[in-house]
C-alpha cells in the first residue's frame, strides 16, 4: 500500500508540469492548458460515482471481490492510460493527451476507494487520522521527487530542437505504463489478504443520512480544488516579470517546496495525532521540521558539487537562499500544529486559515515573499486530506466503503476549480485569480471548526 501511495503521488504531480509543457507546444490560453486537470480529476468523480450508483443497487463491490482484487484492477486500468501518451504524442493531439489523462484517472479513483479506508479500518478510529496522514506522508514523497524528475526529463533531456513539445512525454509515460503492469502482476500473486467484507453490505443511500459526511464531501472538493489549483499555476506564476521571469524546468524544481511540504506536514501530522507517549510525540512533532530545513539548506551544495564536477557549489547563489524563507515557514507550521494540539478537527480550521493569509501575501506582497507565501501554501495542505476523511467517516460503520467513493467523487473539486482559476488568470491577472483557492480554503476551515460536529456529538 506504500508503493501505491507513492507512486499515485509521484505520477499526480507531473500534470503540474503537463501544464506549462502543452500550454507552449500547443498554444493554449491558461484556460484550456488546465483542462489537463479537469481530465484528470473528472475521472475521479465518474469513476466514483459508477462505484457508488453500482453500490446502490448491489452493495459495495470491493467488500465482495476484496482490497486485493481491487488494488490490481485500479493499477491496470491506470498502466492503460498512461500508454496512450504514446499515440496522443505520435499524433500530436492535446484532445488524445486528455483521454489518456481521464483513463488514468479513472485507474487511480479505483485505487483511492481501495486504499484510504483500508488504512483507516487496520487500527482504532481514534488513531485514524494519524495513519492515514502517515500514509499520505508516502504519498508526498511522490510528489517531492515527482518535480524534479518530471521537470528535468520533460524540459531538459527529451527535449529536442525542432521536435513538438509534446514528444517529451511521450517516453516517460511509456515508463510509468510499464512499472503500473509490474506492481498490478506482484500484487496479483503476492501472498496478500484480500480482506473481503463478511459483513451485510448495505444498499440504497443509507449514508445521506449523516451531515458530518455531507459536509465533509463539499470539504474534499473545495480542499482537492483549493491545493490542485494553486499546485497547477505555480510554475507559470514563478514565470511572470515580477516573479523574475523563473524558466520553467527551475520553476517546477521549485514546486517540490510545495508538495514537499505536504510530506513534511502529514508525518508532522501522523506524529500528533496519535496516541504516543506525549514527550515522544512533541519531539518527533519539532525533530521532523528541523530535518527538513537542514535537508534544503545543504540541497543546493550538493547539487552544485554535482553540478560543476565535484569542485563548487552553485556559481553566485547562497546555500541559505531557500533554507533561510522555507525555515521560517517550517517554524510558522510547528506553532500552528502546538496550537492545535491534537485535535483533527482544529488542526483543519487552523491550517485553512494560515493559507488564506498565505494567498493574500501571495497576490499583494512583493516578489520575493509572494513566491515564498505560494510555496509554503503546501506545509499547511499537508493534513487536510487525511484529517477530513477521517473525520467525515467517522461513526459509519459497515457505510464506510460506500462513503469513501463519494469523498473521492468530490476530487471532481481538482477538476473544476483548476480551469475557474485558469478563466480567472485570462481575464484578470494570475494574482488575482488565487482568489479562487482563498474561497475554497475558507470552507474548509468551516469544516474544520463546526461542519464535522454537525449531526452528531463529537469531542474532536
Amino acid at each position: 500500500m506504500t508503493v501505491l501511495f507513492f507512486m499515485w503521488g509521484f505520477m499526480t504531480v507531473w500534470n503540474d508540469i503537463l501544464i506549462p509543457r502543452f500550454k507552449e507546444a500547443f498554444s493554449l490560453n491558461y484556460f484550456q492548458a488546465t483542462l489537463v486537470q479537469f481530465a484528470f480529476f473528472g475521472a475521479y468523480a465518474v469513476g466514483s460515482l459508477t462505484y457508488y450508483l453500482v453500490s446502490i443497487f448491489s452493495g459495495d463491490p470491493i467488500g465482495r471481490i476484496g482490497y486485493k482484487i481491487g488494488v490490481v484492477l485500479g493499477l491496470t486500468v491506470s498502466a492503460v492510460g498512461s500508454a496512450l501518451f504514446y499515440p496522443a504524442a505520435v499524433l500530436v493531439s492535446y484532445p488524445l493527451f486528455l483521454v489518456a489523462l481521464f483513463v488514468v484517472g479513472l485507474g487511480f479513483a479505483l485505487l483511492q476507494i481501495a486504499a484510504n479506508p483500508y488504512v483507516t479500518i487496520l487500527g482504532p478510529e481514534r488513531t485514524a487520522s494519524s495513519r492515514l496522514n502517515l500514509s499520505q506522508s508516502f504519498n508526498s514523497f511522490g510528489t517531492t521527487i515527482g518535480p524534479l524528475i518530471g521537470g528535468w526529463l520533460i524540459f531538459n533531456v527529451f527535449t529536442k530542437p525542432g521536435q513538438h513539445g509534446a514528444e517529451s512525454v511521450k517516453l516517460p509515460y511509456l515508463c510509468f505504463a510499464a512499472i503500473f503492469l509490474l506492481l498490478a502482476v506482484l500484487f496479483l500473486f503476492a501472498h496478500l489478504p484480500s480482506f473481503r467484507s463478511t459483513e451485510v453490505h448495505h444498499k440504497g443511500t443509507d449514508v445521506f443520512r449523516h451531515p458530518h459526511l455531507i459536509f465533509g464531501v463539499v470539504a474534499i472538493f473545495m480542499y482537492v480544488g483549493g491545493e490542485v489549483s494553486v499546485g497547477s499555476l505555480i510554475v507559470s506564476y514563478l514565470g511572470t516579470p515580477r516573479m523574475g521571469g523563473i524558466s520553467h524546468e527551475e520553476a517546477s524544481h521549485y514546486l517540490a517546496f510545495y508538495w514537499g511540504g505536504l510530506m513534511i506536514g502529514r508525518f508532522m501530522g501522523a506524529f500528533s495525532l496519535s496516541e504516543m507517549r506525549p514527550v515522544l510525540k512533541q519531539t518527533l512533532v519539532v525533530l521532523t521540521p528541523v530535518v527538513a530545513f537542514l535537508a534544503v539548506l545543504f540541497a543546493r551544495p550538493v547539487a552544485g558539487f554535482f553540478q560543476t564536477g565535484g569542485t563548487a557549489a552553485l556559481a553566485g547563489v547562497s546555500p541559505y537562499a531557500d533554507a533561510m524563507p522555507y525555515g521560517l515557514l517550517l517554524a510558522l507550521l510547528l506553532v500552528m500544529f502546538f496550537l492545535a494540539g491534537s485535535s483533527a478537527g482544529r488542526m483543519l480550521g487552523t491550517f485553512s486559515f494560515t493559507i488564506m493569509a498565505l494567498l493574500v501575501v501571495a497576490m499583494v506582497a512583493p516578489g520575493g515573499i509572494a513566491k515564498w507565501a505560494i510555496l509554503g501554501i503546501g506545509l499547511f495542505c499537508s493534513v487536510m486530506w487525511s484529517n477530513i476523511f477521517s473525520l467525515a467517516i467517522e461513526g459509519l460503520g459497515t457505510l464506510k466503503s460506500q462513503a469513501s467513493s463519494l469523498l473521492v467523487m468530490a476530487v471532481l473539486g481538482g477538476a473544476i476549480l483548476p480551469p475557474l482559476q485558469g478563466a480567472f488568470a485570462d481575464r484578470w491577472g494570475i494574482e488575482i485569480s488565487f482568489t479562487v483557492p482563498f474561497f475554497a480554503f475558507a470552507y474548509t476551515a468551516f469544516y474544520g471548526w463546526k461542519g464535522h460536529r454537525l449531526g452528531r456529538p463529537i469531542s474532536a
